[in-house]
């Protein structure tokens, strides 16, 4: 993905960001530099999940300019740092994908809930794939998500007792019902 509209802070462009740094004040700064970029460049380029074995291909972790690439062992760091915060979840024990939070799971779960507030959802049931691709997602915030965020917000409401999931034969016949 071409980062042409996306402006890359100062740091990008220092070559010790691009390895660990082993004095612990400088690693904690470096480490919270980098999360904060991954969340700006993902949410600006609406991408939801990363693969550690394919992400050296992005611009974010790989500047041709001064040819340094994170490596491996920093990258999986600064994700389980976002992990642990809140902003993104493993969605493999080997720790291969991440889906990026940009918000907050319950900042995801409060949009979703206002988009149903405001399309006349409540006490309708809908599909789950409706929510990931129907026309009433489109334009908004929601377009794009992928299923392991839609999934992920809709327990998080079900357990607030503002959604309940109602499995059918397949995935993709799963429903959905608001309680707004």
């Amino acid at each position: 993905m071409a980062g042409a509209n996306f402006s890359f802070p100062v740091f990008h462009s220092y070559p010790p960001y691009f390895t660990l740094q082993p004095v612990k004040e400088t690693r904690e700064k470096q480490s919270a530099l980098w999360k904060d970029l991954i969340l700006k460049y993902c949410k600006q380029h609406k991408i939801f999940k990363l693969s550690t074995d394919t992400a050296s291909e992005l611009e974010l972790f790989h500047n041709r300019g001064i040819d340094r690439q994170l490596s491996p062992a920093a990258l999986d760091a600064f994700l389980s740092e976002l992990v642990a915060q809140g902003n993104a979840q493993w969605l493999d024990s080997g720790h291969h994908q991440c889906l990026i939070l940009w918000k907050r799971l319950d900042e995801w779960a409060a949009a979703l809930l206002e988009w149903a507030r405001s399309s006349g959802m409540e006490d309708s049931v809908t599909t789950v794939e409706e929510l990931l691709s129907g026309d009433e997602v489109r334009g908004t915030e929601l377009e794009g998500v992928p299923r392991e965020l839609m999934q992920a917000m809709l327990r998080f409401l079900e357990k607030q007792g503002r959604a309940r999931l109602f499995k059918g034969s397949t995935a993709d016949d799963e429903g959905v019902k608001f309680f707004l």
